[in-house]
């Protein structure tokens, strides 16, 4: 009777090609994990800076005063506080030369405050096609590998002159844990993608929001 084999075996007696495979899915799980960890630190920091730039920001002070705060440490503002930042400098910038053009100094400002939303949408959606590539591909490459294990187990029926069921089920099992490799890789990327997806395109929306309200908020002190 043959003993039970262990995952341990099953991969070290797999052919070069499966093992190649597994190799490949289990670095890319492994960075996918690192990468999930990353982005929900991120994200999670970035709610944290939008919910407390937002409060003080909608608490009535000056907002001269909060720029100036921003900018004596730039590097570590982001989401809703750089477009701020970047809003306020350039509406100042425009309105000291100022030719009586309010929608001229406005419009510089929203492109202002636009770009530096394409710059915090950039930092937040780092690593997420990698997600999605992982989890879209790496099924694929494991059943790429349980294909080639098959084979290479039927192939190997050729040498014996009675086949058995006994004789090709090791090489099936290795083969299968190809496919099994392939969906615990693609699973929680998938997962955590969509996950943060999600969460990216809301904090996209707080940002629309906030630069809609603030450009509102200019326009009506400029006509003051």
């Amino acid at each position: 009777m043959y003993a039970e084999l262990s995952l341990l075996d099953l991969v070290l007696n797999a052919s070069v090609v499966v093992q190649l495979v597994l190799a490949t899915l289990v670095l890319a799980s492994i960075i996918s994990w690192t990468m999930i960890f990353d982005r929900a630190r991120v994200l999670k920091r970035a709610r944290q800076i939008t919910d407390d730039f937002e409060q003080r920001f909608w608490s009535g002070g000056d907002l001269g005063a909060l720029y100036r705060d921003l900018e004596r440490d730039p590097r570590g503002v982001s989401g809703s506080a750089a477009i701020f930042r970047a809003g306020f400098k350039e509406y100042m910038r425009l309105r000291k030369g100022d030719n009586g053009d309010l929608m001229a100094v406005l419009q510089g400002t929203e492109r202002s405050m636009r770009v530096a939303l394409s710059r915090e949408m950039d930092r937040l959606e780092v690593n997420l096609p990698f997600l999605a590539t992982v989890g879209s591909t790496s099924p694929y490459v494991g059943l790429f590998g349980t294909v080639w294990g098959i084979m290479h187990a039927f192939h190997a029926l050729g040498n014996v002159k009675q086949a058995t069921l006994a004789l090709v089920a090791p090489g099936i099992s290795e083969a299968l844990v190809a496919t099994a490799i392939g969906l615990f890789a693609a699973i929680p990327a998938v997962v955590a993608y969509n996950r943060y997806a999600n969460q990216v395109e809301r904090l996209n929306n707080r940002y629309q929001e906030f630069m809609e309200e603030f450009s509102t908020l200019l326009q009506r002190q400029g006509r003051g």
